[in-house]
């Protein structure tokens, strides 16, 4: 029975991984992430599982390597924080989960967008101080409205068949047009369109070199000054300090930020009794019409568990020496 050693499991996520791996395998759950500081606790263990935040940059891949660590599966979809060639130079194996439910993401696009239209938040903080006014709460109709999204992957679809069901105008950008969102009525058009006629604008795209602040300040300076921007995808999407200095200059309606470009060692810890030393990160949370939320798109039992599911798998793929379509770098030794 192998032992495996997974870091940054939530408490919500350790029974479920628990008891996935019940009767085959051992596993440490580590509620700290993987980093430089932390790699040394995975000496001995030849499986190690990382989560979202984890940093698996050179260094850390070393330590990990050193201590005897061959396979690496990381407990979701985007591997932007793993040096993958690294890995490979290493013969270190890495794989991810390449699905789980597009659902619990597109629908919590949905409920920021929600919220930030209607200014739910803000009305939730007032009635808890009995403060029953509706000054500076007004919202507006999205039925009718232009939404532009940005990625038309499984995730895209899922949020693009909601807004057809709330009867707005579909505008879409990727690199290949999807066949059912053509169906639902999307037109295709270049980005900038989409950012200039766009009332609401969600991303859906992996961070890759080519995206890494799609959202920047000439894209932010393209918008409508009362367009709501949200984001479940990846952080490094946005130009966070091009968007503090738009928010500033009073354009957007609202933004809806689920992720955040140096989000590792901030989402998923308890930073309450800390000073804030992100000066941009403290500088979005002053603005009344940004709501951010901390990385929990994907956090639904449904999604949690096929996550878990497929890591299972993943490592019993490693030692039966088989590969799949979550393979990001096959192991030394094997093909």
């Amino acid at each position: 029975m192998t032992e495996i050693v997974a870091y940054g499991v939530l408490s919500d996520e350790r029974p479920l991984l628990e008891e996935a791996l019940e009767g085959r395998h051992e596993v440490r759950c580590l509620e700290f992430p993987l980093d430089e500081d932390t790699a040394a606790a995975a000496t001995g263990h030849e499986i190690v599982s990382s989560s979202v935040n984890d940093i698996l940059d050179a260094a850390v891949l070393r330590i990990l390597g050193q201590g005897g660590t061959r396979m690496i599966v990381q407990r979701s979809t985007g591997y932007n924080n793993i040096d993958v060639e690294e890995a490979r130079r290493r013969g270190i194996g890495v794989a991810r989960v390449s699905y789980y439910s597009p659902y619990a993401v597109a629908e919590f696009a949905w409920a920021l967008a929600l919220a930030v239209n209607r200014r739910v938040a803000r009305a939730t903080s007032r009635t808890r101080e009995f403060d029953f006014r509706l000054t500076g709460l007004m919202g507006r109709d999205l039925h009718g409205r232009t939404v532009g999204i940005l990625g038309t992957g499984k995730i895209g679809t899922a949020f693009t068949r909601i807004a057809h069901g709330f009867g707005m105008r579909l505008l879409g950008w990727d690199i290949a047009e999807n066949p059912e969102c053509r169906k639902l009525g999307m037109k295709y058009v270049e980005r900038d369109r989409l950012f200039a006629e766009s009332d609401l604008i969600s991303l859906h795209v992996p961070l890759v070199p080519e995206t890494h602040h799609l959202v920047d300040a000439a894209a932010l300076g393209m918008m409508k000054r009362d367009a709501i921007l949200i984001n479940t995808s990846r952080g490094g999407l946005i130009d966070a300090p091009a968007l503090v200095e738009t928010l500033r200059d009073g354009r957007l309606d609202g933004v809806g930020l689920d992720v955040y470009e140096e989000e590792a060692g901030v989402f998923f810890m308890d930073k309450s009794l800390e000073v804030m030393t992100d000066d941009v990160l403290a500088r979005l949370m002053t603005f009344r019409n940004v709501l951010i939320t901390s990385h929990q798109a994907y956090f639904t039992k449904d999604a949690v568990g096929q996550i878990i599911g497929t890591t299972v798998r993943n490592i019993e793929d490693y030692l039966a020496g088989r590969s799949s379509e979550n393979t990001l770098v096959p192991p030394a030794g094997r093909s």
